[in-house]
Protein backbone atom coordinates (compact mmCIF):
# COMPACT_ATOMS: atom_id res chain seq x y z
CA UNK A 1 0.00 0.00 0.00
CA UNK A 2 1.69 3.43 -1.23
CA UNK A 3 1.07 6.12 0.90
CA UNK A 4 -1.66 8.28 -0.58
CA UNK A 5 -3.43 11.67 -0.75
CA UNK A 6 -7.07 11.72 -0.42
CA UNK A 7 -9.43 13.47 -2.77
CA UNK A 8 -12.21 15.76 -1.26
CA UNK A 9 -14.91 13.35 -2.38
CA UNK A 10 -13.22 10.34 -0.49
CA UNK A 11 -12.91 12.34 2.64
CA UNK A 12 -16.25 12.93 2.55
CA UNK A 13 -16.88 9.33 2.32
CA UNK A 14 -14.97 8.38 4.69
CA UNK A 15 -16.89 10.24 7.69
CA UNK A 16 -19.98 9.46 6.04
CA UNK A 17 -19.11 5.99 6.85
CA UNK A 18 -21.81 4.45 4.52
CA UNK A 19 -19.91 2.81 1.75
CA UNK A 20 -18.44 -0.83 2.92
CA UNK A 21 -15.46 -0.61 0.75
CA UNK A 22 -14.88 2.55 1.54
CA UNK A 23 -14.69 2.14 5.04
CA UNK A 24 -12.64 -1.05 4.94
CA UNK A 25 -9.81 0.76 2.86
CA UNK A 26 -9.69 3.59 5.15
CA UNK A 27 -9.28 1.31 8.25
CA UNK A 28 -6.61 -0.87 6.12
CA UNK A 29 -4.90 2.64 5.05
CA UNK A 30 -4.80 3.90 8.55
CA UNK A 31 -3.72 0.55 10.65
CA UNK A 32 -0.23 1.15 7.63
CA UNK A 33 0.00 4.89 7.96
CA UNK A 34 -1.88 6.04 11.17
CA UNK A 35 -3.24 9.08 9.66
CA UNK A 36 -5.03 10.12 6.64
CA UNK A 37 -2.97 12.71 4.51
CA UNK A 38 -5.18 15.34 2.80
CA UNK A 39 -4.43 18.87 1.06
CA UNK A 40 -5.59 22.21 1.83
CA UNK A 41 -7.48 22.86 -0.77
CA UNK A 42 -9.63 19.85 0.72
CA UNK A 43 -9.77 21.74 3.72
CA UNK A 44 -10.99 24.55 2.00
CA UNK A 45 -13.70 22.58 -0.10
CA UNK A 46 -14.96 21.00 3.10
CA UNK A 47 -15.01 23.87 5.25
CA UNK A 48 -17.17 26.08 2.35
CA UNK A 49 -19.71 22.79 2.14
CA UNK A 50 -20.68 22.77 5.67
CA UNK A 51 -20.55 26.11 6.08
CA UNK A 52 -22.78 27.07 2.68
CA UNK A 53 -24.58 24.28 4.62
CA UNK A 54 -24.89 26.38 8.34
CA UNK A 55 -23.78 22.90 9.97
CA UNK A 56 -21.67 24.54 12.50
CA UNK A 57 -21.41 21.57 14.55
CA UNK A 58 -19.68 19.68 11.88
CA UNK A 59 -17.70 22.03 10.79
CA UNK A 60 -16.38 22.83 14.31
CA UNK A 61 -16.03 18.71 14.43
CA UNK A 62 -14.05 18.67 11.24
CA UNK A 63 -11.72 21.78 12.17
CA UNK A 64 -10.95 19.50 15.75
CA UNK A 65 -10.36 16.52 14.21
CA UNK A 66 -7.71 18.20 11.71
CA UNK A 67 -5.19 17.09 14.20
CA UNK A 68 -5.35 14.00 13.18
CA UNK A 69 -4.34 14.61 9.91
CA UNK A 70 -1.58 15.33 7.87
CA UNK A 71 -2.50 18.14 5.89
CA UNK A 72 -0.16 19.21 3.22
CA UNK A 73 0.11 23.30 1.46
CA UNK A 74 0.11 24.73 -1.57
CA UNK A 75 3.30 26.12 -2.07
CA UNK A 76 4.94 27.86 -5.19
CA UNK A 77 5.85 24.21 -6.76
CA UNK A 78 2.79 22.96 -6.34
CA UNK A 79 1.46 26.59 -7.80
CA UNK A 80 3.56 25.98 -10.99
CA UNK A 81 2.41 22.35 -11.70
CA UNK A 82 -1.26 23.10 -11.35
CA UNK A 83 -0.68 26.15 -12.95
CA UNK A 84 0.71 23.64 -16.31
CA UNK A 85 -2.08 21.36 -15.79
CA UNK A 86 -4.97 24.03 -15.88
CA UNK A 87 -3.09 25.77 -18.57
CA UNK A 88 -2.88 22.36 -20.44
CA UNK A 89 -6.30 21.32 -20.17
CA UNK A 90 -7.81 24.45 -21.37
CA UNK A 91 -5.71 24.97 -24.51
CA UNK A 92 -7.32 21.21 -25.42
CA UNK A 93 -10.80 22.14 -24.21
CA UNK A 94 -11.22 20.20 -21.13
CA UNK A 95 -10.82 22.64 -17.78
CA UNK A 96 -11.86 20.84 -15.18
CA UNK A 97 -11.66 23.68 -12.80
CA UNK A 98 -9.02 24.91 -10.59
CA UNK A 99 -9.21 23.05 -7.31
CA UNK A 100 -8.38 19.51 -9.23
CA UNK A 101 -5.35 20.45 -10.82
CA UNK A 102 -4.12 22.11 -7.66
CA UNK A 103 -5.10 18.73 -5.25
CA UNK A 104 -3.28 16.70 -8.43
CA UNK A 105 0.11 18.82 -7.78
CA UNK A 106 -0.06 18.32 -4.29
CA UNK A 107 -0.08 14.42 -4.80
CA UNK A 108 2.17 15.00 -7.55
CA UNK A 109 4.85 17.18 -5.76
CA UNK A 110 4.82 15.45 -2.69
CA UNK A 111 5.33 11.56 -4.40
CA UNK A 112 1.54 10.32 -3.19
CA UNK A 113 -0.90 8.40 -4.94
CA UNK A 114 -4.08 10.27 -5.49
CA UNK A 115 -6.93 8.70 -3.77
CA UNK A 116 -10.37 9.89 -5.67
CA UNK A 117 -13.74 8.57 -7.23
CA UNK A 118 -13.16 11.26 -9.52
CA UNK A 119 -11.40 9.59 -11.63
CA UNK A 120 -12.59 10.95 -15.02
CA UNK A 121 -11.45 14.48 -14.25
CA UNK A 122 -7.81 12.90 -12.89
CA UNK A 123 -7.19 10.50 -15.89
CA UNK A 124 -7.26 13.50 -18.46
CA UNK A 125 -4.42 14.65 -16.15
CA UNK A 126 -2.59 11.29 -16.65
CA UNK A 127 -3.80 11.59 -20.79
CA UNK A 128 -1.22 14.72 -20.99
CA UNK A 129 1.30 13.12 -19.25
CA UNK A 130 1.65 14.09 -16.03
CA UNK A 131 3.03 11.49 -13.94
CA UNK A 132 -0.09 11.11 -11.29
CA UNK A 133 -1.05 8.19 -9.71
CA UNK A 134 -4.74 7.53 -9.05
CA UNK A 135 -6.57 5.12 -6.59
CA UNK A 136 -10.01 4.94 -5.69
CA UNK A 137 -11.23 3.16 -3.11
CA UNK A 138 -14.64 2.67 -3.96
Amino acid sequence: MDKALLDTDILSEVFKAKDATIVANAIAYREVFNQFTISVITVMEIVKGLHKMRRADALRQFLEGLHNSEVLPFDRACAEIAGRIFADLERIGRPIGRADPMIAAIAMHNNLTLVSGNQAHYQQIQGLGYPLRLDNWR
